[in-house]
């Protein structure tokens, strides 16, 4: 029996001790490449990039989605952006480098609040507020909360409404007070690792994800352990919290784009997109066929004339998104074996 505990102690060290080196290599492959700031009794992260000369866009903001980080969202929007506004690419607090801050934050409402702070502390007047996947609930939130600094709203692909059923059983298990804390520093960046591949095609499936796409967004840094379980505890307060909240969305009134696809498994587009258009009136809702969970990625170029169309430009979006569609088809055409 000795022995046994002795060799189960030794197991769990090693586990352990891999964990710790996998964390150290983790953030020495993907160091941090935004500024931390004190919003106070917290610092959250970001990438601030000041109002260019000639811009011709209102400051631009820019929340990630579960398990991500700032560079995801960068990585769509800053080339094509660059020069003609103010960005704030965010880690959302307790992602990426941010730090977690109170329990608040463990809601999109609380998210959202770290947000507005950090743009005053940035100086950032009214933006258009654009947020994907969980990022929709943190951007519905502002705008309730924060209606004098919302702009308009770009929502993509938006986790924002009451779905049935709950969360995968990793993210209850991680959410844990004691088991939770030991799944994450045991068990999580070993199998994390081996499926962080796979998972990435999931999210994009069942369009083709980009080359390139994990080295220049660093999904791995969720799998650190302490990150990991605040991505749980989002996720498991997700649920409860919309379902207390989305009557509020009717008290918004900035101007809204949502972009969705009709192949999107993550996030089902009758329950979150078609609830937001239905609850914030003058919504546009655009649904682009064969679209999965990243019309970031996949309908660029959709989003940034939604962008431009927020801003008062003239945009026929339902007509970029039969190109999209177009484009879409073609890809899909060219992957199939």
């Amino acid at each position: 029996m000795l022995i046994v505990l002795i060799l189960l102690a030794s197991l769990i060290a090693l586990a352990f001790a891999y964990t710790a080196a996998k964390v150290r290599t983790i953030e020495k492959r993907y160091p941090n490449i935004g500024t931390l700031t004190d919003i106070g009794g917290m610092r959250i992260n970001a990438l601030y990039l000041p109002r260019p000369p000639g811009a011709d866009l209102p400051p631009l903001v820019f929340i990630h989605g579960a398990s991500g980080n700032l560079r995801d969202q960068m990585h769509a929007f800053r080339d094509p952006l660059e020069g003609r506004a103010e960005m704030l690419f965010v880690d959302r607090p307790g992602h990426g480098y941010s730090e977690r801050g109170g329990p608040d934050n463990g809601f999109p409402s609380g998210q959202a609040d770290a947000i507005a702070a950090l743009m005053d502390r940035l100086g950032i007047g009214p933006a258009i507020i654009v947020g994907h996947s969980f990022g929709g609930a943190i951007a519905a939130a502002f705008a309730v909360r924060h209606p004098q600094k919302t702009a308009a709203l770009l929502f993509l692909a938006p986790a924002t409404h009451p779905w049935p059923g709950g969360v995968d059983w990793h993210y209850t298990l991680a959410a844990m007070p004691v088991i939770g804390w030991l799944f994450a520093n045991l068990l999580v960046i070993p199998a994390g690792l081996r499926k962080l591949e796979r998972g990435t095609v999931g999210v994009f499936s069942p369009d083709p994800r980009p080359d390139g796409y994990v080295e220049k967004t660093a999904p791995a840094l969720v799998l650190r352990p302490t990150v990991f379980r605040n991505n749980a505890r989002d996720v498991v307060n997700l649920l409860g919290y919309v379902t207390r909240e989305a009557p509020r969305y009717r008290e918004i009134t900035a101007p809204t784009v949502i972009i969705t696809g009709d192949r999107d498994d993550v996030v089902l587009a009758e329950l979150h997109s078609i609830g937001l258009e239905r609850d914030i009136t003058g919504a546009e809702l655009i649904t682009i066929h064969n679209l999965g969970h990243k019309p970031d990625y996949i309908a660029n170029d959709v989003a940034i004339a939604a962008i431009e169309q927020l801003a008062g430009m003239p945009q026929d979006l339902r007509e970029m998104g039969r190109q999209a569609e177009m484009r879409i088809a073609h890809m899909l055409e060219k992957s199939e074996p």
